[in-house]
């Protein structure tokens, strides 16, 4: 009889290695941006991918003024929030938001695919959308990434 033990390798935090990417949303539509985002920022996109472990890289999204949205979703998408008073609740056009901080489309739509707790708060934090080309992460020399 054959004993072969076979284990599945659980990557430790002390392991994990960081790069940065930045990706150039120019012309893109929002929701395939935001899911091809997440999955980088959850670490999807490595073999030593481990659940319980943020193991994801860094993004820097590029001219977040540019993105676009299929169909009539510019003129009738709303986006909600609530003050956590009776009454408080209150809804923007997606257009309105993109005259205004049109980095918070590609923010919120991120934050709506990741995880809903301690480790999808870590996961967001590595995140950084910027509306032009400019930003001020060339210290870490980010590399483009390729969808």
């Amino acid at each position: 009889m054959n004993t072969l033990s076979y284990k599945t390798k659980s990557t430790k935090p002390s392991e994990v290695k960081r790069d940065w990417y930045v990706v150039d949303a120019e012309g893109e539509v929002v929701g395939r941006l935001a899911s091809r985002i997440a999955h980088v920022l959850k670490g999807k996109h490595k073999p030593e991918y481990t659940p319980h472990i943020d193991c994801g890289d860094n993004i820097i999204v590029l001219n977040a003024d540019k993105i676009r949205f299929t169909g009539n979703k510019m003129q009738n998408k709303e986006y909600l929030t609530y003050s956590l008073y009776p009454g408080g609740q209150k809804s923007k056009k997606a257009h309105q938001i993109m005259s205004r901080k049109p980095e918070m489309i590609i923010e919120s739509a991120v934050k709506g695919m990741l995880p809903k707790n301690k480790l999808g708060a870590a996961m967001y934090k590595k995140l950084f959308v910027y509306t032009g080309k400019n930003h001020p992460h060339g210290a870490q020399q980010p590399k483009e990434f390729k969808f």
